[in-house]
């Protein structure tokens, strides 16, 4: 069998018309996980996002967040599990409704920033993002760390768990990510992010910021939308895997 690997990209995050970097993001990856208003993103950036992935034939998710638009959805907002799934289903309600409208299909959910971070390893706000996601469609996928906390709650739910790994972020020893203010948390180079994500594909896993070997299996590689030239890693990536005879399709295809 030939390998294959799904690109995602974080996308819509910004008000109005995307701009020129976000479209060529958005050519180059085959999932798309977009921001619903609650740390970024507007009607406008929604409804011109899901049209554009849709033509494309780019995987449309939702990427809802804490109610925290100052801090870029990066702060923990305390909420109880309740109130994250209630929140968790609004966003992707919202963004159901404007597919629906552009005649596309919401098909997955990657939660954003600190509530992604905290739920790989706090099962009650991981029940909470996956209450979410139950109250709104039960067949939607979840992006999670492999083994993570977060993937743990989705599979023990019944839901459809996409393992995912990040090619534009250094790894603790524990697996987790390295938090942003961490010198060289941030992977921004275009050529290191191809060798590792064909690495990554060929061994079955990735170095963390220590030099530790962890062992991840993979369904979807990470380029988050606000890193440096991030067009022109998930282009570099798209076509080194390729060349390594690695098919890019978006994760649920059949």
């Amino acid at each position: 069998m030939i390998p294959r690997i799904d690109l995602n990209a974080d996308l819509g995050e910004h008000d109005g018309a995307p701009p020129a970097a976000a479209r060529d993001l958005l050519r180059a990856v085959t999932s798309a996980n977009v921001a619903c208003g609650w740390h970024a993103g507007d009607a406008v950036s929604m409804r011109l996002t899901v049209s554009e992935a849709a033509t494309l034939g780019v995987q449309i998710g939702a990427h809802p967040s804490y109610p925290d638009r100052a801090g870029f959805g990066r702060r923990v907002v305390p909420m109880s599990p309740t109130e994250i799934a209630d929140a968790v289903a609004h966003q992707v309600h919202a963004l159901c409704a404007v597919a629906t409208a552009e005649r596309a299909a919401v098909r997955h959910v990657k939660p954003h920033g600190a509530l992604y971070n905290l739920a790989c390893r706090d099962r009650q706000v991981a029940d909470g993002i996956v209450s979410g996601v139950l109250l709104v469609d039960a067949s939607l996928a979840l992006y999670a760390p492999a083994d993570s906390v977060l993937a743990l709650a989705g599979a023990a739910a019944g839901l459809h768990v996409v393992a995912e790994g990040f090619l534009d972020r250094a790894y603790e020893d524990d697996g987790t990510l390295t938090p942003r203010d961490v010198p060289g948390a941030v992977l921004d180079d275009a050529a290191a992010a191809a060798v590792r994500a064909v690495d990554w594909m060929r061994t079955g896993t990735v170095r963390t910021r220590t030099g530790r070997v962890l062992t991840r299996r993979l369904e979807t590689l990470c380029v988050h939308g606000d890193t440096g030239d991030a067009a022109s890693i998930a282009v570099g990536v798209r076509a080194a895997l390729a060349a390594a005879g690695v098919r890019v399709l978006p994760a649920l295809e059949a």
